[in-house]
């Protein structure tokens, strides 16, 4: 399996409230250049019905404007990784992003973990260093398409708000 290097800081503005952090990008977020790309994942549309906004463009640079102007950071658990193409459950030898310099410098409050893998990824290797609890929230990715219709789904994402 190929390593992969995150290519992207974190997007994290002084004032962000909440850090959002998925596993790794994906190949085709990778290949477009932001988190989140690819254009069947719903993160975007779901993180705009949290907060009540218009969906952003999907530029990077409309993605990071909203992103700071609502006081959300993005980013994700891990720096590298072997993984074969988006899947998660194929990741070996995970190397963690570092998270306490970014929390010092800014007012996260809260860590929210999309997907099951991040989740585990963070409480296994980040956890500790962060000083931080995720909480976890329901993958916006397609293959998770069977869960993002069903109320749990928006009730998990809509916990963001108490932070913002």
């Amino acid at each position: 399996m190929p390593v992969i290097t995150h290519p992207w800081a974190p997007v994290c503005e002084a004032d962000a409230r909440v850090l959002i952090l998925g596993s790794i990008p994906s190949p085709k977020s990778r290949e477009l250049g932001f988190y989140y790309a690819h254009p069947q994942n719903c993160f975007w549309q779901t993180l705009a019905q949290v907060l009540r906004a218009p969906v952003p463009s999907p530029d990077a640079a409309s993605r990071t404007a909203f992103l700071k102007r609502n006081r959300v950071a993005l980013w994700d658990v891990l720096h590298a990784c072997e993984i074969d193409g988006a899947s998660d459950s194929s990741i070996r030898n995970p190397v963690p992003n570092r998270f306490r310099p970014l929390l010092e410098a800014s007012g996260i409050a809260a860590i929210f973990t999309a997907g099951k893998k991040a989740t585990a990824l963070f409480q296994a290797h980040c956890r500790e260093e962060a000083g931080m609890q995720p909480a976890y929230l329901p993958s916006t990715s397609p293959a998770n398409r069977a869960q993002q219709g069903r109320p749990e789904f928006m009730e998990q994402w809509m916990r963001l708000r108490a932070y913002l």
